[in-house]
């Protein structure tokens, strides 16, 4: 079998026609590193060329799905190279949006390898499709979620926008704003009420459920599945689905460096990406503007004299 860092692909045990796409960064709720989209894409890839495969399951080892994009790295830093200048965390003044936007549009191209290869997809969720993990399960066909899990962008507060931009087309506008306005997460329970997932079962069932329908797909011919999904497919596709995924991975740099957020990462930076987190959900006001630019200022004062110090 191929071998990823952050992922791992094999025939079901028990059904060479179904591919079992594993995240596999447990220790970190499979939080989304910068080499996870492209090992994504690459499983895919492997899946597609495979003739015995009909479907692939996703799904996520350990407590969760996917928690996101990892913090640790993204708004504090970790692991960057400190002569490199991260697109996504660009120091220098003034930034580039193009070269964020290349790094981000890359990540999502890389997850819509899931929507775009010919084989149906299945994002099975426990625990948490949360923030990037949501842009995962959603580029998926299909979705199969624990009653208790939760899916939603939080970031959409501050810090994000989701640059796959499925959210209104998995939900309709109305409640893709809802969601997007408040940055709120739903459980299975509620996304299947929705029609956001396909199935919302009991946790202990997830499995057996997610086998069920994989099992039941896997039945079809791979070409009378390919034509369907490219029916569907096209139908988003005339809908608008690359302009909207272009305007949203460039608004989702935006975020990364206006004011806010700015304030964001340097609050990240200085207390760490849990207090930054706890601020962003708990509903609190947001720094904004020109208070957002003055809290920059003292926070990167802050920042200064502690590494003086070192």
């Amino acid at each position: 079998m191929p071998a990823f860092g952050t992922v791992r692909i094999d025939f079901d045990p028990g059904n060479r026609r179904i591919a079992r796409l594993l995240l596999n960064r447990p220790e970190k709720l499979n939080a989304i590193a910068s080499s996870t989209p492209g090992d994504i894409r690459q499983a895919v890839q492997w899946a597609e060329k495979e003739d015995e495969v009909h479907v692939i399951v996703v799904e996520g080892a350990g407590r969760a799905f996917c928690a996101g994009y990892d913090l640790n790295e993204y708004a504090e830093g970790e692991g960057i190279d400190p002569g490199r200048d991260h697109p996504c965390r660009q120091e220098k003044t003034p930034w580039d949006p193009m070269v964020d936007y290349a790094e981000m549009k890359q990540h999502t191209e890389d997850f819509m390898a899931l929507w775009r290869c010919r084989k149906p997809t299945i994002a099975k969720v426990h625990g948490y499709a949360v923030a990037g993990g949501s842009d995962i399960a959603l580029c998926c066909d299909l979705l199969v979620m624990a009653d208790d899990a939760r899916i939603g962008y939080m970031p959409t507060r501050v810090w994000g926008c989701p640059t796959t931009a499925m959210w209104t087309y998995r939900l309709g506008a109305m409640r893709a704003k809802q969601m997007m306005f408040t940055g709120d997460t739903i459980p299975g329970s509620q996304a299947a009420e929705w029609g956001l997932a396909n199935l919302s079962v009991p946790a202990a069932e997830l499995d057996a459920a997610t086998l069920k329908l994989a099992e039941r797909i896997a039945g079809v011919p791979r070409g009378h599945l390919m034509m369907h999904k490219l029916v569907v497919n096209q139908v988003q596709l005339s809908m608008g689905l690359e302009q909207t995924q272009m305007f949203a991975t460039l608004f989702d740099g935006m975020t990364r460096h206006n004011p806010e957020g700015m304030w964001f990462r340097r609050y990240a930076e200085a207390e760490g990406f849990k207090a930054a987190v706890q601020w962003r959900d708990s509903g609190k006001p947001i720094p904004e503007a020109d208070e957002a630019r003055a809290l920059v200022a003292e926070l990167e004062q802050q920042l200064a004299a502690a590494r003086a110090k070192l």
